[in-house]
């Protein structure tokens, strides 16, 4: 088949060409826009799951909805041991941009800017390193308002200031975080108090932040009432229906047709998760001669998106543990056999590898810091990454 009409999208965060399987979320979501603009009560969104569901492509998703609708919008990434101060500052100031030169009054305009930089300005030199960005330079900030200093208060007015000049345009602002659960416990605790004051104040915001699996969690210790601020969507992996859509789909844009044999062994290869889809599709693409695909064609490319995988998604991954880490890791993929790969008990990672708990919990933290595993649950992990326990025992074999 040829490589150039290849339909398929393997990479980090690309949307792929049929958004198979999200219909359902992308359906409420413009229901939450159209209810927000209307100023009618409504809660923020918060998306969960394991790395390769495809969170970045559904954030992103829904970010284009907010644009199609004529909003203000702005995205962040967040990084663990970084203040969301200046982030949030940016992508304002970018949701500002999309709406200023529709304003009418240009003084509305500047005396956001003017708030929105007093806000940046407040950012510690510490959290600014990395960053090019500048606030507006074209106006004055602004005194006594968003530059207490204290994050909490200054989020409330910033967010109030935001969706105010929205509204006079009858639509929102929307804010969209990925990785929200690297973002501190002290930041995500204002974050949320503001996102709780604007929804009582019914103004036209709304944040969408995605995250691993023990996101919900992490919002829930931050603020008791957070349960009640988000409504949260699990992202898991594709259904046998979805995922036959997101192969046959593309391949007959293209003119192409899979055998039913074919789509078995592929849903069998990649248990429907979206990125191990377009993975394994990519390669068998590239090495069927023709159409119809069928199941050796499928066979055949299989072990070269095995290793890719294995270089690119598990092993960059695997090397940035430290030895330490790899063995706790090592002994919850042992641990994985029987649990199917779940959630393991830490404890009884501490009896296969012989130690205390105690003493294993630098190689646990170390390896939740870099997002590598994660606890739902007191008392137990589970890597983020799906198939990772089998690549580990393969490893080890």
């Amino acid at each position: 088949m040829d490589p150039i009409r290849n339909p398929y999208a393997p990479g980090a965060g690309q949307r792929p060409p049929e958004l198979a399987g999200r219909d359902i979320e992308v359906r409420q979501f413009e229901v939450v826009l159209e209810r927000v603009a209307a100023g009618r009560p409504e809660r923020s969104l918060v998306l969960s799951g394991l790395r390769g569901v495809g969170k970045t492509v559904l954030l992103n998703t829904l970010r284009s909805q907010a644009i199609k609708r004529a909003w203000g919008t702005g995205k962040i990434e967040a990084r663990p041991d970084q203040s969301i101060r200046l982030p949030i500052a940016q992508a304002l100031h970018t949701a500002m941009r999309e709406l200023g030169h529709r304003h009418r009054d240009d003084d509305r305009v500047d005396q956001f800017s003017a708030v929105l930089k007093a806000f940046a300005l407040r950012t510690d030199v510490h959290d600014r390193k990395g960053i090019r960005w500048h606030p507006p330079v074209d106006v004055a900030a602004a005194k006594g308002r968003a530059d207490s200093g204290d994050l909490e208060m200054d989020l409330i007015e910033l967010f109030t200031d935001a969706a105010d000049l929205a509204g006079d345009l009858s639509v929102g602002v929307g804010l969209f975080i990925d990785e929200m659960q690297d973002i501190s416990a002290d930041d995500l605790s204002a974050l949320c108090a503001a996102c709780h004051e604007i929804s009582q104040q019914s103004a036209p915001m709304v944040v969408v932040g995605a995250g691993l699996p023990h996101l919900p969690a992490v919002l829930s210790a931050s603020k008791s009432y957070s349960e009640r601020l988000f409504r949260y969507v699990r992202v898991d992996r594709l259904a046998r229906e979805a995922c036959d859509r997101a192969l046959m789909i593309p391949a007959e844009s293209e003119g192409v047709q899979y055998d039913a044999e074919a789509l078995d062994e592929l849903y069998a290869q990649t248990d429907g998760y979206p990125y191990f889809v377009q993975a394994f599709a990519h390669a068998t693409w590239d090495h069927a001669p023709t159409s119809p695909i069928t199941i050796k064609d499928v066979a055949v490319a299989g072990p070269e998106a095995s290793a890719e995988l294995t270089v690119g998604f598990f092993g960059s991954r695997y090397e940035r543990a430290t030895p330490a880490e790899r063995e706790y890791m090592r002994a919850m993929a042992e641990l994985g056999i029987a649990a199917d790969d779940g959630s393991v008990p830490t404890a009884e990672v501490a009896t296969t590898l012989n130690r205390k708990p105690q003493s294993l919990s630098p190689a646990r933290d170390g390896l939740i810091k870099k997002g590598l595993v994660f606890s739902a649950e007191r008392g137990t992990v589970a890597f983020t990454v799906p198939h990772f326990g089998k690549f580990l025992r393969t490893r080890t074999a």
